[in-house]
């Protein structure tokens, strides 16, 4: 386990306990404060909502994810598509919850882990750890990072260096890629 993976953890593990208390707007100040959260990111989820762990790879064929997507969801996740910026309601989604997979379902991003970043996507300073994984992208000249959901392989966005501390990131995700749990697991 590298010390990327070790902090993403404890960044995940627990990260409700601190927002809960003061709010959706804040952000963590600190590695530290990170490193106090106790509580794990299933605390978001209500009694009997049951998530997928990442786990053995979603493997269908062009056809079976054409029947399971819609056609947006099929542009983005599965041929590397983009959605026009503002065009998603989930960047203006604030309930607590997480943020999962459109294509399998996994738990990608918690409610905490989101922030305003003026983009037009929704964007997030983190992930839950083991959920993605990248490639070089370089479809518009620059290299960029791109970032596809570990268990199905579907696209889900470019993750950037401009984002808040503590991590700097920005996760900048198409929202059709997306779908929210609220925490009573009502949508």
């Amino acid at each position: 386990m590298t010390r990327r993976e070790i902090l993403q953890g404890l960044l995940a593990a627990g990260i409700w306990n601190v927002f809960g208390s003061i709010g959706f707007a804040a952000q963590p100040s600190s590695m530290k404060e990170i490193e106090n959260m106790q509580k794990s990111w299933k605390a978001l989820l209500a009694d009997g909502v049951k998530v997928p762990l990442p786990g053995e790879p979603v493997k269908l064929s062009k056809e079976e994810w054409r029947k399971r997507l819609d056609a947006a969801q099929f542009n983005i996740l599965r041929e590397e598509g983009t959605e026009p910026p503002g065009s998603s309601p989930l960047n203006d989604e604030k309930r607590p919850g997480v943020f999962a997979c459109a294509g399998c379902d996994l738990p990608l991003f918690t409610s905490a882990m989101k922030y305003e970043s003026g983009t037009g996507w929704p964007s997030f300073f983190t992930t839950i750890p083991g959920v993605f994984g990248t490639n070089r992208d370089f479809k518009l000249v620059l290299p960029r990072t791109e970032y596809h959901c570990a268990r199905c392989g579907g696209h889900h966005g470019h993750v950037f260096n401009d984002g808040p501390q503590p991590t700097g990131k920005r996760w900048c995700n198409n929202g059709v890629a997306l779908k929210f749990i609220p925490k009573n697991g009502k949508a």
